[in-house]
């Protein structure tokens, strides 16, 4: 069974404020498609590994949109994040945000 991360989920998680803890999922982001993941939710949002090793940052900042970040799986000093914009829960699809152009989707469900 998938629990999907809304925006509901995303903020109890938010609002309790806990230390990130990982939980396995299922996630998905255009351009490579679902995939197994650790999905953690801490106070400021959600993370998660891609395939490749890189690590996705979903940053909550207002009710309903977030900013969202790929950076490096081992950062080092002076390398930073590429920000991929504000994002929105996506109308049709329970646990995925979208672009506000609609050009790139991810999406977070957490297994149980």
């Amino acid at each position: 069974m998938k629990m999907f991360v809304t925006g509901a989920v995303l903020l109890v998680g938010l609002a309790l404020a806990a230390p990130a803890s990982a939980a396995p999922g299922q996630c998905s982001l255009s351009g490579i498609g679902e995939f197994s993941c650790d999905v953690s939710v801490d106070g400021g949002g959600i993370t998660f590994s891609l395939p490749d090793g890189r690590l996705f940052v979903f940053a909550h900042v207002s009710n309903g949109e977030g900013l969202a970040y790929i950076g490096s799986g081992e950062p080092s000093p002076g390398q930073y994040p590429s920000e991929l914009g504000a994002f929105v829960p996506a109308q049709d699809r329970a646990g995925c945000w979208m672009q506000e152009d609609g050009e790139m989707t991810f999406c977070a469900a957490l297994l149980q």
